[in-house]
């Protein structure tokens, strides 16, 4: 098994974790999740645990580079665990994904669910990628919504949907009285803290 976490203490408890258990076996860890795709594509450990604060599309981009090398499977343990993000993992080649407060039988057995071929996510994950209760927004907000908290401005998303720059201004008028926010600031502040994004 291979561990990624690019904070050290984390990095180095994870391991000491995991290599308690005698089947278990830890042969690396690495800083970078490109150090460890790359230990992935020379080594093939049968299992990359991939630590992250489950935003960060890169880390899931490389994860899935991960997944996909024969004899190689990859399992993601994230601290938060946005929607878009979850439905991503549940419905491509990675092989599952808990979050980071699970207790550790619960991470050691999905370690032997991935290894063997199955796939691990935890049940609040699962029906979070399927899901929709709860969340007020269309697919077309929900972009828009996204593309507002990566920074874009009105300008942007429009060209990015290719949308009236009106029509996105409706559109955030919209999410606001959907997420039951003051302004579009309020309204990430909700969606985040509700991890809609």
């Amino acid at each position: 098994m291979l561990v990624y976490d690019d904070l050290a203490l984390s990095r180095h408890a994870l391991t000491a974790l995991l290599e308690q258990p005698p089947d278990i076996t830890v042969v690396g860890a690495a800083d970078s999740i490109y150090a460890a795709l790359e230990f992935a594509e020379l080594n093939r450990p049968d299992v990359v645990l991939v630590s992250f604060d489950g935003r960060d599309e890169e880390t899931v981009d490389i994860a899935e580079k991960m997944a996909i090398l024969p004899g190689v499977r990859t399992l993601l343990v994230a601290t938060a665990c946005v929607r878009p993000v979850v439905r991503r993992v549940f419905t491509g080649e990675i092989d599952g994904m808990v979050r980071r407060s699970v207790p550790p039988e619960r991470l050691f057995e999905a370690v032997h669910l991935v290894h063997r071929g199955e796939r691990a996510f935890d049940a609040e994950l699962a029906v979070a990628a399927v899901s929709n209760e709860d969340f007020p927004l269309t697919p077309r907000q929900s972009s828009v919504l996204e593309l507002l908290a990566g920074g874009d401005t009105v300008e942007e998303i429009a060209a990015r949907l290719a949308l009236s720059e009106g029509t996105v201004r409706n559109y955030i008028s919209t999410i606001v009285v959907k997420t039951g926010a003051r302004n579009r600031i309020d309204a990430l502040r909700i969606a985040r803290n509700r991890e809609w994004i």
